[in-house]
């Protein structure tokens, strides 16, 4: 029987605002591919062809993007939630759609862990549930365990003070589950995986295990790991599938694209189909086009993301940026570390 999988896809996304104020986080362009996508990626990747996502915030755009998932190979379902029902709630929401052993993955991490792997470890220990664990600088943002030499987990703090981290091995947000789990979790109301389901499975000793990995992962959560995952991406630290080639060492580059010959490019760089850059313009490290953007005369760009259909005018430097879709940066302007949106969704609104 072909496993399941279940991808979170109903976050609102504060941490990456204004970015997500009109796109849901899990459609957040990561080398001009949504996250989420990636994510599609890593599961069929590993045989897992039947997918649940749930839905909130603008879900329309994820439900659109991918329709009934056979261009990727898959079968997407959806469960439209009204209101948000927290990690735990909206899986229990779908608990009938499980029938064996599956997976739950957040549809804003990067990661290419061995599904495989992680799916023998966890039936080789008979577990109820087994988390993906990973190694982290700063444990205060995710869950952290403890596991005893078997690969149990002995204990489970939720996002700890610093006073508080008793490890450094934290929850990646990709989780094993029986279906006899969703059991343990209440109908219709809000529920997390981190702050009580786990908790609880501790406290009635059922097999609850933790696989630790040294694959890459990254929680795609804030614009400043946002900026690292792509640098990360580009710099060969994961393997993805990119949506353009690389048509010469570390510039990957799609069709119809059009670069004036006195522009300057410096990989890793990626541009995407359609995209001008014109006299004297220079695309430099870890910068990022999507598709139909526009870099106009003599302007700069060092570690920028441009969404698809971006426009920077000429004489202008951006550096460490991230340019929403069909934004024009004013010319003669020179900003760091900003993200620029533009306040409609027309292609002639302006800002900088």
């Amino acid at each position: 029987m072909p496993m399941k999988a279940m991808i979170l896809a109903a976050g609102v996304g504060s941490r990456l605002d204004p970015l997500t104020r009109r796109l849901p986080k899990p459609m957040v362009p990561l080398v001009n591919k949504p996250v989420i996508e990636h994510i599609v990626e890593l599961l069929k990747k590993h045989g897992i062809n039947e997918i649940m996502m749930n839905l909130y915030h603008l879900g329309d755009s994820i439900r659109n993007h991918f329709g009934d998932g056979s261009k990727w190979g898959v079968k997407i379902y959806y469960s439209q939630e009204a209101e948000l029902m927290g990690t735990a709630g909206g899986v229990k929401r779908v608990e009938t759609f499980f029938d064996d052993t599956f997976i739950v993955i957040g549809g804003d991490d990067l990661a290419d862990f061995d599904l495989t792997a992680l799916v023998e470890f966890h039936k080789r220990k008979n577990a109820l549930s087994t988390i993906a664990l990973s190694k982290v600088d700063d444990p205060s943002q995710f869950g952290i365990v403890l596991l005893d030499e078997e690969g149990r987990i002995t204990r489970f703090l939720e996002k700890p003070k610093e006073s508080e981290a008793f490890s450094n091995t934290a929850n990646t947000g990709v989780y094993l589950f029986e279906p006899e789990a969703l059991s343990l979790i209440p109908e219709n109301e809000f529920y997390d995986f981190g702050k009580q389901l786990f908790p609880k499975l501790l406290e009635m000793g059922k097999p609850f295990y933790g696989y630790l990995t040294d694959s890459y992962w990254s929680d795609v959560g804030n614009i400043e790991s946002y900026r690292e995952t792509q640098n990360d991406v580009l710099a060969g630290k994961v393997a993805l599938n990119l949506p353009v080639k690389e048509q010469s060492p570390q510039v990957w580059m799609g069709e119809d694209v059009v670069i004036d010959p006195s522009a300057e490019i410096k990989g890793p760089v990626v541009i995407g189909n359609g995209c001008r850059i014109g006299a004297g313009a220079r695309v430099l490290e870890n910068s990022i086009l999507g598709d139909h953007c526009v870099v106009e005369e003599n302007a700069v760009l060092h570690g920028t993301t441009l969404w698809e259909g971006a426009t920077v005018m000429r004489d202008t430097w951006l550096d460490r940026c991230v340019v929403g879709s069909e934004c024009h940066v004013q010319t003669n302007a020179a900003i760091f570390d900003g993200i620029i949106v533009s306040p409609h969704r027309d292609k002639d609104s302006s800002k900088s």
